[in-house]
């Protein structure tokens, strides 16, 4: 396939394409979460998750799969989401978004994605995740005591 006549990633599907489909945003995934348990410097945000990962595998890759312009599996499964109202159930400081993000970026590196959608993803989730941090930091305000 000629990557002249391709769309440009965020464009229709070739973003979904461009990462395997589903077949390889399943590897990403399960990349990416392997290193998480395996990172010692991950630990702030592998707390977050539930000691058994199958549900929150499931999740980001059906995200993923929708969010890439793939099918809409996420919606198909969980229904509609508000990725930064979702997390606000968690304290996501800067630590977790940054843990997150190199863990997404080491799991990226291992796909074989061009370095240019390798760059492109990685700028993409840095979007969500800023968003998330924000959301957190919006519910979460410190209110002053008074005595």
């Amino acid at each position: 396939m000629s990557t002249n006549l391709s769309a440009p990633f965020g464009v229709g599907d070739a973003s979904f394409q461009a990462a395997g489909g589903e077949s390889g945003l399943t590897r990403l995934v399960e990349d990416f979460y392997r290193i998480m348990d395996e990172r010692e410097d991950a630990a702030c945000v592998r707390r977050l998750y539930p000691d058994d990962l199958d549900e929150s595998r499931k999740r980001l890759g059906a995200f993923l799969c929708g969010w890439l312009g793939g099918p809409r599996r996420y919606a198909e499964r969980y229904g509609s989401i508000s990725i930064p109202q979702f997390h606000t159930r968690w304290s996501v400081g800067e630590a977790e978004r940054d843990a997150w993000l190199s863990c997404m970026a080491h799991a990226i590196t291992k796909q074989g994605y061009s370095d240019e959608f390798a760059g492109y993803l990685l700028a993409q989730l840095r979007i969500p995740a800023e968003r998330i941090l924000q959301a957190g930091q919006r519910v979460c305000p410190i209110q002053p005591t008074t005595l």
